[in-house]
């Protein structure tokens, strides 16, 4: 999941990801984006801070706070490079911070290892609360 204003970041990113084999759903703003980030096939959350409606940081705290969706991984991708901006991402419990431009390899590395993350995560939650 992907949640960018801006159309030419969304492709670059877009075609970064889908180089995992992703299928990538965009959302231009905060509100629409942090409402399909609970449709259970999201195993990330790539989000923009400069975003209208609710904010980036907005969104990272709704995630947080959210126990359906609090373990998915987020990586904050932005243009707000200062020491302020990285703090309050680790902060709100961003799972990585990287800001543009970035290059398509090192999100892919990230991304990847995010996923498997929250993969496995998964899969350890299902195992300790067996069906009955």
């Amino acid at each position: 999941m992907l949640i960018e204003d801006i159309p030419s970041n969304s492709r670059i990113i877009e075609v970064a990801l889908r180089g995992l084999g992703l299928d990538v759903v965009i959302r231009a703003d905060g509100a629409s984006g942090l409402e399909a980030a609970h449709d259970p096939s999201v195993e990330l959350v790539v989000l923009d801070i400069g975003l209208p409606n609710l904010d980036g940081w907005q969104v990272l705290d709704a995630i947080r706070s959210d126990p359906t969706i609090m373990i998915t991984p987020v990586v904050v991708l932005t243009a707000h490079v200062e020491q302020k901006d990285m703090m309050r991402a680790a902060d709100g419990g961003a799972d990585f911070f990287m800001t543009k431009p970035f290059q398509p390899s090192d999100l892919r590395q990230v991304a990847s290892a995010l996923i498997e993350r929250h993969r496995d995560m998964k899969t350890r939650i299902a195992n300790s609360h067996p069906s009955p």
